[in-house]
């Protein structure tokens, strides 16, 4: 059950791309995003209030738009690499996300999966022994920004600030990497920074293209779209949507790996075939909610194998769901309490709560 090639085979059926139906799904929702935002150009000089409800509706097509081009990444969605890259690239400017640089980030995510010594999830989170030595200041502090009130900042400087700052703060510490040499005249120098054109905010000029033509490219939609419905109504829809889009995604996420039992190894020891079944969920949705997530609640799948595409997830799960007995399924009723589970364990191997670690202190 716990080996890579057993799964490979069960599930290389189902990794088959179909791009008429990628193509369906991008059109309906990227069509759908389109039709929304012009219905709210109708209706929005009658009152601003009207940007809740459209915000709240656009923000669960971005949200299906933002798991599309989460398929993209993994090259799953469409048959070829190149349509990947292109509607990855096209998806990546409706929900505001550099997609190729994304999907970089969210592969080392795989890669490290129940390795909690390498990756420590959204919240970063830390030890049982690392916690016990906080100071009683630092374990409230630790929880304040480990609650669900955060996603709600979260999703606007995950989406839109961070992409667009880390960019410009790029360019200025390339400014300064290529203009500090020329003062001593050393021009070797100057030259070799702007042929390496490295910083800390990209790894890569691959990286830097990419982020740069994600920006551009919604600098002049953000410029195209104030001029036809006024900046005010725009940008109060536009950031509404996109922020609670990407707090809903920080949200998924989180309930997916961290929760009772949740397993979590280190390094040396870790099985990243237990870490898809044991240490990630399966979300309990209603219909229209695994619509517009594409199916993602099927994330132990996925994680048994990226190259499986959203539309195929449901059937491979049923076809196998007697082998899923250990994928531990979390209803809408658990979802809070999951952000409870924001330890780990190196011991046990599994992610644990808060009162499970003032019980280990206690003893």
């Amino acid at each position: 059950m716990h080996d890579p090639k057993f799964w490979s085979k069960k599930l290389l059926p189902y990794t088959r791309s179909s791009n008429g139906i990628a193509a369906r799904q991008v059109l309906v929702t990227l069509v759908s995003v389109v039709v929304l935002w012009v219905a709210y150009a109708f209706l929005v000089s009658y009152s601003l209030w009207v940007a809740i409800p459209f915000a709240v509706v656009i923000s669960l097509f971005l949200l299906r738009a933002f798991v599309l081009m989460h398929d993209c990444g993994h090259y799953s969605l469409f048959k070829s690499r190149r349509a990947n890259q292109a509607v990855g690239f096209i998806l990546g400017v409706f929900t505001g996300m550099p997609q190729f640089v994304w999907a970089k980030n969210h592969n080392y995510h795989h890669k490290t999966n129940g390795d909690w010594d390498s990756y420590g999830g959204v919240f970063d989170i830390i030890t049982t022994d690392e916690y016990a030595e906080l100071t009683s200041r630092q374990k409230k502090n630790y929880w304040l920004f480990r609650q669900p009130l955060i996603l709600l900042p979260a999703g606007f400087f995950y989406v839109l600030f961070f992409p667009r700052i880390n960019w410009l703060l790029g360019h200025l510490v390339m400014a300064y990497k290529i203009l500090r040499p020329l003062v001593t005249l050393r021009f070797a120098d100057s030259l070799e920074a702007a042929r390496k054109w490295e910083t800390k905010y990209w790894k890569t000029k691959k990286d830097y293209l990419h982020m740069s033509y994600n920006n551009l490219a919604l600098v002049m939609i953000w410029i195209a779209m104030s001029a036809w419905l006024g900046a005010l109504p725009f940008f109060l829809l536009y950031v509404a949507s996109t922020s609670l889009c990407g707090s809903m995604g920080i949200f998924a996420f989180t309930i997916q790996h961290n929760f009772e039992n949740s397993y979590a190894s280190d390094t040396a020891r870790v099985d990243h075939t237990r870490a898809a079944i044991e240490g990630t969920s399966m979300l309990m949705l209603p219909k229209v909610l695994n619509w517009f997530t594409a199916d993602i609640a099927y994330h132990h799948l996925h994680h048994l194998s990226v190259a499986i595409p959203n539309y195929h997830l449901e059937a491979c799960h049923h076809e196998f769901e007697d082998m899923f007995e250990d994928v531990t399924r979390v209803g809408m009723e658990d979802f809070m309490s999951t952000f409870d589970y924001q330890l780990w364990d190196p011991k046990l191997e599994k992610v644990v709560s808060r009162k499970y670690a003032e019980s280990l202190e206690a003893s």
